[in-house]
């Protein structure tokens, strides 16, 4: 022993001294835990995250639409967006066209005039104010107390997403700015009050038409969870006749510039 040790104290070299020697240092490596504020603000972090992810996994898994779909239902889905995206490229080439014939037309002035005209009546169908058939669909849907307002609203837009090109409501012409509004059994349209079957008639592709309304988590499935009726006919000739009335802009006029 050497002089500065304190009396009773075990020589480094003794069994006991080294024991105790380890386990007090190793007690005292692990507790008390020696947590800086810093750690426990990241750990609280990586807590919330991991639950986030954790719930957003999940959720996506739980809500997924196509989670059970079977496997024609997904080849149909495929086929269906890869017709958008070939009409989109025909839409492409027809305007590529009429460039071609506007500058090669030995007679420009009645080719613009031609064109002219059926830009007219393509804008007349869509703004509703002239008749117009084609090949289509017959969407009718029933049960009136079941069906809201919104449900035709996501029947139009899936329409109008698969290529529709005309669309009347019993006898009410849909266009752009055609607003739904009411509830259950007492449904307007742009004002005017629908009645139970609602009777889509649509011009477009059948082909295209008809798979979007009945693709998984749809319109027509929705439509039945809610316990309301959906069929939907295909047409060779659809005939849309109900009408808009032609509205005068109060301040726009055209501008030659």
């Amino acid at each position: 022993m050497r002089a500065d040790e304190p009396e009773g104290a075990q020589e480094p070299g003794t069994p006991g001294a080294e024991a105790m020697t380890g386990r007090q240092r190793l007690i005292a490596g692990l507790w008390p835990p020696r947590v800086t504020r810093a750690q426990l603000v990241v750990a609280l972090l990586l807590f919330v995250l991991g639950l986030g992810l954790a719930i957003q996994v999940q959720s996506t898994s739980d809500n997924s639409a196509l989670r059970g779909a079977r496997q024609e239902d997904l080849i149909r889905i495929l086929d269906e967006l890869d017709d958008r995206t070939k009409r989109l490229e025909d839409e492409k080439q027809r305007l590529e066209d009429q460039r071609t014939e506007l500058e090669t037309s030995s007679d420009q002035a009645e080719e613009a005039r031609r064109q002219t005209q059926e830009k007219e009546r393509q804008l007349g169908i869509l703004a509703g104010t002239v008749k117009a058939e084609g090949p289509g669909i017959t969407l009718t849907i029933d049960n009136a107390g079941a069906v809201e307002p919104d449900m035709l609203l996501d029947a139009i837009q899936e329409l109008r997403a698969a290529g529709a090109e005309a669309v009347q409501i019993n006898d009410v012409r849909v266009v752009a700015d055609t607003y739904f509004s009411g509830s259950g059994g007492d449904i307007r349209i742009d004002g005017t009050k629908v009645s139970a079957p609602y009777e889509f008639k649509v011009i477009g592709k059948p082909q295209d038409l008809e798979p979007a309304l009945n693709i998984p988590g749809g319109v027509v499935q929705t439509l039945e969870k809610e316990q309301a009726t959906a069929a939907v006919t295909r047409s060779e000739k659809i005939v849309v006749d109900a009408l808009r009335p032609v509205e005068r802009p109060d301040y726009a006029q055209s501008s030659s510039s």
